[in-house]
């Protein structure tokens, strides 16, 4: 299934996108697409409302706002230099393990809201991102078992203020969590309809001009051992979200650096995911 989150800021509504490309409002399924959804099976449940309940759903018009594709989830673990291109673009050494960081929740917005550059920022970069939902509870999760966790996957602009990231002291996520930093969507495309994730073309596109073309089979750490190593160290949540880190092309990596400016326009995709299209504004 293709689940995705529709109207107002805070007062989004819960729909699907039919095999024929409908889409429909589910409210009266009666559950928002949170922890406690992913926790009880909800898409197993939902799938099953349906068949007896899909023909009087309501469609969504094409003029309603996408919001974030769940509600907010309990936390984002992100994954830094995880393409091996990217990290020769930013002249890191490839990482031996995994590199964790946080980026707060408040971030979140709709696919298609608009990015807000923060006050005093100097360096906002662009991101694409496979985003890896979280289905159920995972602790200490072997890799073999991993993907019995995922509950699907959905598209993640990890917008990153890398003066804030990298110049100013401390930890990454200084530089990760202003808000509108994490659009999410615009679906949550279950694990069932992804034949592999880890060979998904993505890409991004700046003002029309492609900077970003990759494949996330050059990540070098893939999504079931992403699941399992985050696992060992803390618990994920259902509707948790791992972001698996981005490809070559970023802001930062040009000769020379480009970052962004009111009124540039963002468009980035996966295949099979989905596409978002956000337009930088300054912060008022």
């Amino acid at each position: 299934m293709k689940l995705f989150r529709f109207g107002q800021p805070d007062h989004e509504h819960p729909g699907v996108v039919l095999p024929s490309g409908q889409h429909i409002d589910v409210t009266h399924f009666g559950e928002d697409f949170d922890e406690s959804f992913f926790a009880s099976n909800g898409p197993e449940r939902l799938s099953h409302w349906l068949e007896s309940h899909a023909q009087n759903c309501p469609a969504v018009s094409s003029d309603e706002r996408f919001g974030p594709c769940i509600k907010r989830p309990s936390k984002i673990i992100c994954v830094g230099l995880n393409y091996a291109k990217h990290a020769a673009e930013t002249n890191a050494p490839v990482p031996a393990e995994p590199i964790l960081f946080y980026k707060a929740t408040t971030a979140i917005v709709g696919p298609n809201d608009n990015v807000v550059i923060p006050k005093r920022s100097e360096k906002t970069d662009w991101e694409v991102e496979l985003a890896i939902i979280i289905g159920k509870k995972a602790s200490y999760v072997e890799l073999d078992q991993a993907m019995e966790y995922v509950a699907g996957y959905a598209v993640h602009n990890d917008y990153s203020e890398r003066a804030w990231q990298l110049e100013r002291g401390g930890q990454w996520m200084k530089g990760k969590s202003a808000d509108t930093y994490a659009p999410l969507g615009p679906y949550l495309v279950t694990k069932d309809e992804v034949a592999d994730p880890n060979a998904l073309h993505l890409w991004l596109d700046l003002n029309g001009q492609r900077l970003q073309d990759s494949n996330t089979d050059d990540m070098i750490f893939n999504v079931p051992t992403l699941v399992s190593y985050i696992s060992q160290f803390m618990t994920l949540l259902p509707g948790d979200v791992i972001s698996t880190g981005t490809p070559a092309g970023v802001g930062m990596g040009l000769k020379p650096q480009q970052f962004l400016k009111p009124g540039d326009v963002v468009k980035l995709g996966i295949e099979g995911l989905g596409e978002q299209t956000q337009t930088a504004v300054a912060y008022v």
